[in-house]
């Protein structure tokens, strides 16, 4: 066995030479992987003794990708594509044998090589839309070349993982190797390569299926059409349509430029900068300073719901879709079978879309069980409350948990706002109580706001987060506040929204702003959403808001079909001159004189208290970094990715220019509203949240 630098070894069995790399965690393309595989190509084709050569991987994975941590440096050679030309060039044959996942610039790799293997539980895609970034090593130009511009454009635009099974379906793999087996099976493929003397097949070289995309150039049209909401803002999709319409329409050499320049305007672009942030930021949130790795956690063997709502069956989904048992409790009999049967509608949507296998469905229902009975929850691991957003309701509910529930059960509340601390003073076990603030609807969106309260033990926090990657979410730890982070933040935001409508912005005018800042709707869209009656009781309404008068006319929402816009059958909105009228009325109420708003005045008014919020956040070390209350935004609001987060957006326009606008909005921002000394300070000093935690 030889050694080829630092990350690979070459080996011979039965004349085929064996190139391993093993380069931890994920075999990345790292300077030393790239060198070691031109190295080692190099060195088996010297070799009169080798025949064909197999690419493999120690560890988990085949080559998982790039490593983004080289993004932004200079150079240094050889580069993707130069180890790409080594492979292809070969005078042997190259066999690519993969297992775990071959990922962006991994998959690239094995699609220069001649031939692949793979296990049946390995996976490959293209994911770099998710870094702001198109393939930038021929992937645009090769993969439409094998399976057709459509599939490859699904992989590029969705970044999705597709199966071993699939892509052999396909013709991207050529054969599936056994389970474990895999070295051994690549072996013996490219041994029948070579007795069967079989060509040295170069993709680059096929042009059968984008030959045939050229008479359906439409195709295009239609996808650009099918993503146009997804993709809102976002350059990179676009890109991707573009470089595959190059591999269609133009030679391999000629496409090959036009993805380079395609790849090269997006690596220097604000969006990828701020996607690659995001990427690391999300990585970052699992890392608690006080809560070590090798805290203690507890078994989560069986979930309690108290509730069967809207929250609490959604919640519950997320734990019956990977095996743990649930029980539901409610209140009424009507109720609880109106939640199971939410549940299994969502479920039936899933399985008629293709999301899930239809024998799935009752897979998935056979892990919930229903009931009236408080005491079952007596022998659950976790129980979550999911019941009124009131904090008597609450603390009654905790008091009596806290009788049922077995010693070691963790009390979670799914509360959005309200003091856990006060909550978990009721229980006899406040150590043991936690908040675990799902976003709506639960069992789509990926934020999961882990609370910790004053009491709660690490065990407890270790425990939550690491259910919450169990459960696929994307969990950041807060404290207790009003509103703890997310909706914190948009409190703040929502003041200055109502603000300007009392100074002559109309909602349609405040709602477009923030939707084509990038943001999927305004805040007057969402409560429309929402119901304007959420918490609005008839019987105390006093005509003492615009709210209050839209719901005493029942204008209450999307569901009514009129709130603060007019809704038309299919839900459409459009400006609605009677909200207009009311906010005019009001005005007058309050002898205030009706102004033109600029659309920067909007943004600015709308974003920067949010900032500026974010800043006090950080001052009570609510969260723990800067780019925690970015991954809140971005999962739990839709923050557009592509703007980085609130935080690290301020960081782009500058602290000090955001600590002079608030100061110029003075009183328009209202009597409470106080700038953050922390935010001052920063700016004073022309730093950033970026850099808080080193320069502070």
């Amino acid at each position: 066995m030889l050694a080829i630098g630092s990350a690979a070894t070459l080996s011979i069995e039965n004349g085929i030479g064996v190139l391993t790399l093993n380069f931890p965690p994920v075999n990345a393309l790292s300077h030393a992987v790239r060198e070691a595989i031109v190295a080692g190509v190099r060195q088996a084709n010297e070799s009169a003794e080798l025949q064909a050569i197999v690419l493999i991987c120690e560890g988990k994975t085949f080559i998982a990708g790039a490593d983004i941590t080289e993004f932004g440096k200079p150079p240094r050679s050889p580069n993707l594509l130069e180890v790409e030309e080594a492979i292809e060039a070969s005078a042997k044959p190259v066999v690519a044998a993969i297992h775990g996942t071959a990922l962006g610039g991994g998959f690239e790799v094995a699609l220069c090589c001649h031939y692949r293997i793979a296990v049946p539980s390995a996976k490959c895609g293209l994911p770099e839309v998710h870094l702001g970034l198109i393939p930038g090593a021929g992937g645009t130009q090769r993969l439409p070349r094998l399976v057709g511009a459509e599939m490859a454009l699904d992989m590029m635009l969705t970044g999705k993982h597709v199966s071993a099974a699939t892509l052999q379906s396909n013709g991207v793999i050529d054969e599936l190797a056994q389970e474990g087996e895999l070295r051994r099976d690549a072996i013996d493929f490219a041994t029948r390569i070579v007795r069967e003397q079989r060509p040295l097949r170069k993709i680059r070289d096929l042009n059968e299926r984008t030959m045939a995309a050229r008479d359906n150039l439409q195709m295009f049209s239609a996808i650009r059409k099918s993503i146009e909401k997804k993709a809102r803002g976002f350059l990179a999709p676009e890109y991707a349509i573009r470089a595959v319409e190059a591999a269609v329409t133009r030679s391999f050499e000629e496409g090959m430029k036009v993805e380079r320049v395609l790849f090269d305007e997006l690596m220097l672009s604000e969006q990828s900068a701020a996607q690659r942030y995001v990427f690391f930021a999300e990585r970052q949130v699992w890392k608690i300073p006080d809560v070590p790795e090798s805290t203690p956690t507890i078994a989560i063997k069986k979930v309690g719901i108290l509730g069967a709502g809207t929250m609490g069956g959604g919640i519950a989904m997320n734990f019956a879709n990977v095996g743990i048992p649930v029980t539901i409790v409610e209140a009424k009999q009507d109720a609880l079978e109106r939640g199971l049967g939410v549940i299994r509608k969502n479920y039936e949507s899933s399985a008629k879309r293709g999301r899930i296998k239809v024998d799935e469905v009752e897979k998935r229902m056979e892990m919930l069980q229903g009931t009236l009975s408080f005491e079952a929850l007596g022998d659950c691991d976790l129980i979550i409350e999911a019941v009124f957003e009131n904090m008597d309701v609450k603390k009654e509910v905790f008091a009596k948990l806290d009788r049922t529930a077995k010693p070691d059960a963790i009390l979670a509340t799914n509360t959005s706002a309200l003091d856990i601390n006060e909550i978990a003073s009721v229980t006899q076990r406040p150590q043991h109580v936690i908040g675990l603030h799902f976003f709506s609807p639960a069992n789509v969106m990926r934020l999961l706001e882990v609370v910790r309260a004053q009491q709660t033990s690490k065990p407890i926090i270790a425990t939550a987060m690491q259910l919450a990657k169990r459960i696929g979410k994307v969990a950041v730890l807060v404290g207790v506040c009003p509103g703890f982070v997310g909706n914190r933040m948009l409190f703040a935001r929502q003041d200055q929204a109502q603000a300007m409508l009392m100074e002559g912005a109309m909602p349609w005018d405040i709602d477009k702003v923030l939707y084509d800042f990038g943001l999927p709707m305004g805040p007057f869209a969402m409560a429309d959403l929402a119901g304007l009656d959420l918490g609005w009781r008839k019987e105390a309404s006093s005509s003492s808001t615009i709210r209050e008068v839209l719901c005493e006319m029942d204008r209450r929402g999307q569901k009514s079909g009129a709130g603060y816009y007019d809704y038309d059958d299919q839900r459409n909105p459009k400006p609605s001159a009677i909200t207009q009228k009311i906010v005019e009325d009001f005005m007058s109420k309050a002898g205030t004189s009706k102004r033109s708003i600029s659309e920067a005045e909007i943004l600015e008014r709308c974003i920067y208290p949010m900032i500026n919020e974010g800043a006090k956040i950080l001052e009570e070390k609510i969260a723990i970094r800067p780019s925690d209350i970015d991954i809140v935004w971005i999962n739990g609001y839709g923050w557009p990715a592509y703007r980085g987060g609130p935080m690290y957006y301020a960081d782009k326009v500058g602290l000090q220019n955001i600590v002079g606008k608030l100061k110029a909005y003075g009183t328009k921002l209202g009597p409470k509203f106080v700038i953050s000394p922390l935010l001052e300070k920063l700016a004073a000093e022309g730093k950033t949240f970026g850099r808080m935690t080193d320069d502070s």
